[in-house]
């Protein structure tokens, strides 16, 4: 016959599933599987539990946690993959509180982790929306678009970030919102041209808007954090959010094949506009503030935080296109950046008191070669192998190169990362 569990495993059963719901709250907001794992150690710590172990993947998270003879083991899912900046920075708060006010009772626990997942978003879907359309705006004259296209990139991507936003919101499935936010994305992308047309204007590098439309579903977020949990030997973790990421980008890739075809656009790169040197130089840093921006406010991070991730991402992206120019190869300018956009995040996010990642993923996600991931699974789909192999062996390089640059940076900065304990 099963026996009852006496007082002290009650207890236990009590402070793990607060130590789990910190690790479910924070793997919903998107952050990478190390952060979930050092979040939830430091409440069991300041709980009371002697010893915390866990596995975490991208959706699911499988705990055990010790006291004096007895040890509880529990499994949670998280079904909504999603990034939410401000939620990780309380997160963050509340592990200090509980660190430095242990030991900490369940129920004021309870409570705080009560009014962290209450908390709604700081902004609404129309703001949502025009965060996206921003970023990617900034991304059309980054790959050399003019005026119009970029009118026509911002209507359409705020129009598709706002359809994914409100489908998500109501449950729909992942790949297939990314397809038609993407699908919508773009056909209205060439309608604003088509109208623009009409009344007696021309566009000259429609290629150019036509893929960053739809930039804005680019998973900066899984892509550079599955890397960075490679970096810590997480392989379970790291491949889930890759797996993930390439998914979504495969069925916004898809999305756009299929419009192409329909309209008859290859979405070839576009050639420089030829802008005075020192005229480029100031538009790229304003266009790469104002993307790392837009992207940081679309994550859902306050200002205070957006303005710094936009900040060190306008200095790290303005130089990584000066190093392409000066025929860097792009892999190795990548690198540089991202080691630079690491080590100013040290330096600023514990002076703001918030998560490395929430400022130094937005300033990286710019430099994530959407473009080229989708130009390869648009060759893919049209069966020219050459040229799809060249631009997804580019895209993974780069990727790659990002990954090296933070990981070393944090190797350099935090001797969790420096020395396997």
């Amino acid at each position: 016959m099963p026996t009852a569990p006496d007082d002290a495993e009650i207890e236990l059963i009590r402070r793990s599933g607060v130590a789990l719901r910190v690790g479910r709250l924070s793997l919903s907001a998107g952050t990478g599987s190390y952060r979930v794992k050092a979040s939830m150690a430091r409440a069991a710590r300041a709980l009371g539990i002697e010893r915390h172990q866990a596995h975490v993947t991208l959706t699911e998270i499988t705990t055990t946690s010790h006291r004096g003879p007895s040890f509880r083991t529990e499994v949670t899912e998280v079904r909504s993959v999603g990034i939410n900046a401000d939620r990780l920075c309380a997160l963050e708060r509340f592990a200090q509180d509980v660190e430095r006010d242990q030991p900490v009772s369940v129920e004021d626990a309870t409570a705080r982790l009560d009014r962290i997942q209450d908390k709604p978003p700081l902004y609404p879907a129309a703001l949502n929306a025009l965060w996206a359309a921003m970023a990617c705006a900034a991304f059309a004259f980054l790959n050399h678009g003019g005026v119009v296209e970029i009118a026509g990139v911002f209507l359409g991507a705020g129009l598709g970030q706002a359809l994914r936003r409100a489908l998500i919101h109501r449950g729909w499935n992942q790949f297939g919102v990314t397809m038609l936010a993407a699908a919508l994305a773009t056909t209205t992308y060439v309608g604003f041209l088509a109208a623009f047309g009409a009344l007696g204007g021309a566009a000259t590098n429609h290629e150019a808007g036509y893929v960053s439309a739809v930039l804005f579903l680019v998973p900066g977020f899984p892509l550079v954090t599955g890397a960075l949990d490679l970096a810590k030997l997480d392989f379970s973790a790291g491949l889930a959010r890759l797996t993930y990421a390439l998914m979504i980008l495969t069925s916004a890739a898809l999305s756009v094949w299929g419009v192409s075809m329909v309209v008859g656009l290859d979405p070839v790169p576009a050639e420089p506009m030829g802008l005075d040197p020192a005229l480029l130089v100031s538009l790229r840093a304003l266009a790469s503030f104002l993307g790392v921006l837009g992207f940081a406010l679309m994550f859902n991070s306050p200002w205070s935080m957006a303005l710094a991730a936009a900040s060190i991402g306008m200095v790290a992206n303005t130089g990584r296109l000066w190093l392409v120019d000066a025929d860097v190869p792009v892999q190795a300018a990548a690198a540089a950046a991202a080691l630079l956009v690491g080590l100013l995040a040290a330096v600023v996010a514990p002076r703001m008191n918030v998560p490395r990642v929430t400022v130094s993923v937005p300033a990286v996600v710019i430099m994530v070669p959407g473009a080229s991931a989708y130009r390869a699974i648009y060759h893919v789909s049209n069966g020219a192998t050459s040229e799809a192999l060249t631009y997804a062996v580019e895209a993974t390089l780069v990727v790659a190169a990002l990954a090296i640059g933070l990981a070393i940076a944090r190797m350099l900065t935090d001797p969790e990362w420096g020395f396997e304990r």
